[in-house]
């Protein structure tokens, strides 16, 4: 995995991993304080902050990632194409663009803002709590992909109709349709109408 600033402020000099601390926010999204990211993530969940990805290709596909399975939260499910979050003080954008590349090895060839959205999603196999103030993000991605085995199994672009087929077979992350939904303006904006988003 490639030392970036995200993995070399977050491990100490004698091995030992530092805590990662979350951004908690209030429902307009103001900073309130910090928070554990596990502890923040324990029922009932702490309102913090996170963004989510949603990259496209040429064709107006887009790009979902199967989690890895070694994830202590939401592992195996397939979600869209990057989501986390922001060190506090950090800016959604340059945390959205940091984890693209660490996750799947590639830079979007552009990337906009696509509003936000709040919600409270219990995951019922880890029973961790998923309270989010979520600020989302559109783009393409243009260069062939370099998934981190340790964050991502596996990758596939869908249309419309492969997503909607794949979302009635595969368990999907409990966020994912909530991030999508509130995504979709943007993402129509971004693939056009043929795309049929």
């Amino acid at each position: 995995m490639p030392i970036t600033p995200a993995t070399a402020t977050h491990s100490s000099s004698n091995g030992t991993a530092d805590a990662i601390l979350l951004e908690l926010v209030d429902e307009n999204g103001v900073t309130i304080g910090t928070e554990e990211k596990l502890a923040a993530h324990q029922p009932p969940g702490r309102l913090h902050r996170a963004f989510s990805v949603f990259l496209f290709d040429e064709r107006g596909r887009l790009l979902l990632q199967q989690r890895a399975l070694g994830k202590y939260h939401s592992p195996g499910v397939w979600s869209n194409t990057c989501c986390g979050h922001p060190y506090p003080g950090e800016a959604p954008f340059a945390a959205a663009a940091r984890r693209t590349y660490e996750e799947l090895g590639v830079s979007p060839s552009l990337l906009a803002e696509a509003g936000t959205v709040r919600y409270n999603h219990p995951d019922p196999a880890s029973g961790l709590v998923e309270q989010e103030y979520n600020h989302l993000f559109v783009g393409l991605v243009q260069a062939p992909l370099r998934p981190d085995p340790d964050e991502v199994a596996r990758t596939a672009f869908a249309t419309p109709a492969e997503l909607a087929e794949r979302h009635g077979k595969d368990t999907f992350s409990a966020w994912f349709m909530t991030v999508l939904d509130a995504a979709r303006p943007a993402v129509r904006e971004l693939t056009g109408p043929s795309a049929g988003w």
